[in-house]
């Protein structure tokens, strides 16, 4: 049996709350529920139950403080010259790299293949298709909205499970932050 997994962080409610409020306007668009809103860390992909669990383990061991992380912006990722997901930025932050690299150097020793993508941290908003309306007018409103910061005492390993009306999320196991050995 292999397992779909990710390490996100997850806003908490009023982040969230804003975030849905501004999901409008953007015909066509496949706006996120309010499960599925979270920030990749790292995406680990398709494992077998032996990799995840020396997966879980070893991001037990991760030792890092809280901090605080703002979510500002928005913008899109595109393929082949057209939009095809829309996303909220994060305000520039350190200490959401060290821990990115951390969790990335965890994912190698645990015999995961190494990210050759840029991390680019963002909450994804919607997903696009060929036809989704233009998406100018959105980013234009929102290009500078501030939905709120947080402070980060956990990620998560999640589970996804893919399903016709979009995936569903479900946190296995969540680790706290703020000790530091």
């Amino acid at each position: 049996m292999t397992h779909r997994l990710f390490i996100a962080l997850r806003p908490p409610p009023p982040v969230r709350d804003r975030l849905i409020d501004s999901m409008d306007g953007v015909t066509g668009a496949r706006w996120q529920d309010d499960d599925q809103l979270h920030l990749t860390l790292r995406y680990v992909g398709e494992v077998d139950r032996h990799c995840a669990n020396d997966l879980a383990e070893a991001l037990g061991g991760l030792r890092m403080p809280c901090f605080e992380i703002e979510l500002v912006g928005t913008g899109a990722f595109e393929r082949k010259g057209k939009p095809h997901l829309i996303w909220a930025g994060v305000a520039p932050n350190e200490a959401l790299r060290r821990l990115q690299k951390k969790i990335e150097r965890i994912c190698q020793s645990a015999g995961i293949e190494a990210e050759h993508r840029k991390f680019m941290p963002h909450v994804t908003l919607a997903r696009l298709n060929s036809s989704s309306g233009p998406v100018g007018s959105f980013l234009a409103d929102t290009a500078t909205t501030r939905f709120g910061s947080w402070n980060a005492t956990s990620f998560g390993l999640f589970e996804s499970h893919l399903r016709e009306q979009g995936s569903l999320y479900t946190e296995v196991v969540d680790y706290p932050l703020g000790a530091v050995a």
